[in-house]
C-alpha cells in the first residue's frame, strides 16, 4: 500500500506530473525539461527529479556532459501517464508541454552551444 500512495502524492504536484508526461515519451536532460517546462527554473526540475529518482519512479545515466532521466520500469505508473497523455487535449498544460517536447533536441543543441562556447 505504500507504494500506491507514495505513487499518488508524486502524481498530486503539477511540476512531478508534467516531468512525469514527458519522460514517458523520451529520456530528457534537466536543460531540456527546463526549455519545455519554461517557467520552472533548473534547480527546482533537479529537485523534483531527485524525490522521483529517491522514490524510484525515474531512473539516471550519465551520457557525456548531461544527465538524462528516464522512467523505471512501473507498469501501474506507465498506464496512468498513457491515459492522461492520450487525452491531452482535456489538459492545456500537458498539451503544451507535449508539442514542445517536439523541439527537445534542439533546446539540447543550444545548451551544448552555450557550454562549448564558455570552454573556449
Amino acid at each position: 500500500m505504500y507504494k500506491l500512495t507514495n505513487l499518488f502524492k508524486v502524481l498530486s504536484d503539477e511540476t512531478r506530473l508534467r516531468i512525469l508526461t514527458l519522460l514517458y515519451n523520451k529520456e530528457l536532460c534537466v536543460c531540456q525539461l527546463q526549455g519545455i517546462l519554461e517557467e520552472e527554473s533548473q534547480p527546482k526540475i533537479s529537485k523534483h527529479l531527485a524525490k522521483l529518482r529517491d522514490m524510484e519512479f525515474v531512473k539516471d545515466e550519465r551520457k557525456e556532459k548531461f544527465i538524462y532521466y528516464y522512467l523505471n520500469n512501473n507498469e501501474m505508473l506507465k498506464e496512468i501517464l498513457k491515459n492522461i497523455i492520450d487525452n491531452s487535449s482535456q489538459y492545456e498544460v500537458i498539451k503544451d508541454d507535449l508539442e514542445r517536447l517536439k523541439y527537445a533536441d534542439e533546446i539540447k543543441e543550444r545548451k551544448m552551444y552555450q557550454i562549448k562556447n564558455k570552454e573556449v
